[in-house]
């Protein structure tokens, strides 16, 4: 069942991110060291998780008054069981309620477990002409940190 995290899981959720951007290996991806996405939050508002103790995780945030799901990680060993659906499905019924008009998100185009499976949960590729000033700054935010090592895409889903 998808919940919001309690504030004392989040430094257990470290552990996930890790493992699941460890899975990017296998496709030559790897990642600039330096601190994980969650290690950065201290918001349990903006983290939704699924399993006692935590097996997967989504954290959010606004930018350009959208829902904006800044991080999906589920461990790999919990993987295909359909928590990461449960998760993106958790995230637009939040946005849903809070009354975001969508939500985007950035991703690989070419790893079947990115921009591929998000298509299939009804995300679509959003052209750079249709970006806010704040998905720019976060796009170029991400250049910076050395994670586009492989073809990157913004999607959203309405």
């Amino acid at each position: 069942m998808v919940r919001w995290a309690e504030a004392s899981e989040l430094p257990g959720l470290v552990s996930i991110e890790l493992a699941a951007d460890r899975l990017f290996e296998q496709v030559g991806i790897v990642f600039p060291p330096g601190t994980t996405m969650i290690e950065e939050v201290d918001d349990p508002g903006a983290v939704l998780v699924e399993g006692r103790p935590p097996a997967g995780f989504a954290l959010i945030g606004w930018v350009d008054g959208n829902l904006h799901l800044d991080q999906l990680a589920v461990h790999p060993g919990s993987m295909r069981q359909g928590i990461g659906g449960r998760l993106v499905a958790a995230v637009i019924d939040h946005a849903r309620a809070a009354g975001a008009p969508a939500v985007t998100l950035t991703t690989y185009r070419d790893v079947s477990w990115n921009a591929p499976w998000y298509a299939r949960h009804g995300f679509s590729v959003m052209p750079e002409a249709e970006w806010g000033p704040e998905l720019r700054a976060l796009v170029e935010h991400e250049r910076e940190l050395g994670i586009e090592v492989a073809p990157r895409v913004v999607m959203r889903r309405a």
